[in-house]
């Protein structure tokens, strides 16, 4: 036991981790919000000191502002992770107590996150429902061409699906100790899960309505994107345990940080299933028509 006391912190022996002040909570609010100021000057179109009563377009923002802010938040993930794997391996800070912490902490997170995708839910069926005469009464509307859920989503279901074993048999291998399993299934799902995003990008290039196109357009993309930057978050923090996998980080007995991403991971999956019956299916076939 003594080796999973912490002494660090107070200079007396106790079982809870007391974190020094850390600036990558600060680094990570700032991160985000160059994101989120980067993705709405584009959506908006931004140019930077344009004059139009003098006929100066500006520097056109674009897609660089959303670049610059997913860049910052990987530099974020990479100096707050290395910070809280070297509290875990070499200070010894997560005891059993303070895992228990964790777990709670991951599983309100996942709450939060739910609430982010009821939102968008929300948004969709209350369009659905409701048709207003700005989009004829109809839904889905009548100048939308709709995507055919049994295409493309539908394999990207199957890959989704796909990746929730593969995750599945990578906790198991890990609980049974064969580590050359867990490397090998945790490859395959980092994999499923690039393979995902590549035909969400496809998809998103060949829509015929962009996102500025009504309410439906709005709400498809704001729902199936933010999914998708989940993905990708979800992605790196399981090439993150494909890494440590490899390095023999993981044992029966100690392995929070891939029970976290496979948690988080199998979240995606079911939030992935509500989006393709709800949006993809039946927000495509049903239709609602609510003509006076």
């Amino acid at each position: 036991m003594a080796e999973n006391i912490e002494y660090t912190t107070t200079g007396k022996p106790h079982p809870y981790h007391l974190v020094r002040p850390s600036i990558w909570p600060l680094l990570g609010a700032v991160a985000g919000g160059v994101l989120a100021t980067g993705a709405v000057m584009y959506m908006h179109d931004v140019h930077l000191f344009a004059d139009s009563a003098n006929n100066v377009p500006g520097i056109k923002i674009g897609l660089n502002g959303v670049y610059l802010g997913l860049l910052s938040i990987l530099l974020v993930m990479f100096g707050w992770w290395k910070a809280v794997l070297h509290e875990a391996v070499i200070e010894k800070a997560h005891t059993p107590i303070v895992t228990i912490g964790m777990r709670y902490g991951m599983s309100l997170f996942i709450a939060s996150e739910v609430m982010f995708f009821v939102a968008f839910f929300w948004a969709f069926f209350n369009a659905a429902f409701y048709p207003t005469e700005a989009i004829g009464y109809i839904w889905p509307p009548a100048n939308i061409h709709t995507i055919n859920p049994f295409g493309l989503p539908f394999l990207m279901t199957m890959i989704l699906l796909l990746s929730g074993c593969t995750v599945t048999w990578a906790h198991h291998a890990i609980l049974e100790g064969h580590q050359e399993q867990a490397v090998q299934a945790l490859g395959i799902t980092v994999f499923l899960g690039f393979f995902f995003l590549c035909f969400q990008v496809y998809e998103y290039a060949y829509a015929h309505f962009g996102f500025t196109e009504g309410v439906y357009a709005s709400t498809f993309y704001m729902a199936t994107g933010f999914h998708g930057f989940h993905v990708f978050i979800g992605t790196i923090f399981l090439f993150v345990c494909w890494i440590r996998a490899m390095k023999g980080r993981f044992t029966p007995e100690k392995h929070f940080g891939f029970e976290a991403a496979a948690w988080y991971w199998h979240f995606v999956d079911v939030v992935w299933l509500f989006l393709f019956v709800s949006i993809y299916w039946w927000g495509n076939t049903a239709g609602m028509d609510l003509t006076p």
